[in-house]
């Protein structure tokens, strides 16, 4: 059998907030689970309505509910929430049960402690998964000699964007780049707007001018496979504007102040690993 041959999956969510809504309307949408026999589990009635509204999947308030229910369990809460979460389902688990977990900073070490089970995958991926544009990365542990897990979380996860195999040591590093990078995105995209708006532009053609160069200029890295400093060079012409104001860029350390986010958010994550 090929992890082709699983789909659709019965997937049940624990926890229904805004990325689990959007992972299962996407994975609907795909035909990648079978949304009769998928379930939502979360403790607030008006976030379990609007994840069966977006989704046409049933949401109630029972995690261990879930767990009978689904084949594949996904972990959408927050890491200090993973172990309440697993108290109440891990009765309920079987071999038959797959646990993917999206929490940050929760280890497969951990994942394996608190549920019990040797079927565990850990994800990041980000906010960009709600308008299926995610950059994911992904470790598993799969005691299954076909890899069929790892395959389904590729196909999974790569249905709402790019998916990316690595070694869980690597996690934090995807953690302080893709899923906390849209946040260092957006502060540029609003710097590049208030440029605008002091230069004279009215403030919604600035921020509608920002944002749609930034993805083009993402569009123009990811399909000409071209180095993003071969793409600034073809813009910045002798003597033009756009040189002149990357040297304005280059004498504020727009390059290292962007590294060390990249860093200091690799490294936070790998200090709320360890408190757990």
């Amino acid at each position: 059998m090929t992890h082709e041959d699983l789909f659709p999956l019965s997937i049940g969510f624990l926890g229904a907030g805004q990325m689990a809504t959007a992972l299962g309307a996407a994975w609907a949408k795909a035909g990648l689970l079978d949304a009769a026999r998928s379930r939502a589990a979360d403790p607030y009635p008006e976030t379990r309505a609007k994840f069966q509204s977006a989704t046409g999947i049933e949401a109630v308030a029972s995690n261990a509910a879930v767990a009978a229910q689904c084949d594949v369990l996904v972990v959408a809460v927050k890491p200090h929430n993973v172990s309440a979460v697993a108290v109440e389902i891990k009765p309920a688990l079987e071999p038959r049960h797959f646990v993917i977990s999206i929490a940050a900073g929760v280890t497969l070490n951990t994942l394996a402690a608190e549920f019990g089970t040797a079927r565990l995958a850990r994800v990041m991926p980000n906010t960009p998964c709600l308008v299926g544009a995610s950059a994911s990365g992904y470790a598993t542990r799969n005691p299954q000699p076909d890899n069929t897990d790892t395959a389904l979380v590729g196909k999974l996860f790569g249905a709402v964007g790019q998916a990316f195999h690595l070694p869980e040591n690597l996690l934090d590093a995807v953690t302080g780049l893709s899923g906390s990078g849209p946040a260092y995105v957006y502060m540029f995209i609003e710097a590049l707007a208030d440029g605008g708006v002091k230069s004279g532009l009215p403030r919604p053609v600035a921020q509608a001018l920002a944002a749609q160069t930034v993805l083009g200029a993402a569009k123009m890295v990811l399909e000409t496979g071209l180095h993003p400093g071969a793409l600034k060079d073809a813009v910045a012409s002798p003597g033009g504007t756009t040189i002149a104001g990357i040297h304005e860029l280059e004498r504020s350390a727009f390059r290292a102040a962007a590294i060390g986010a990249v860093e200091a958010a690799a490294r936070r994550a790998g200090e709320l690993g360890k408190k757990e």
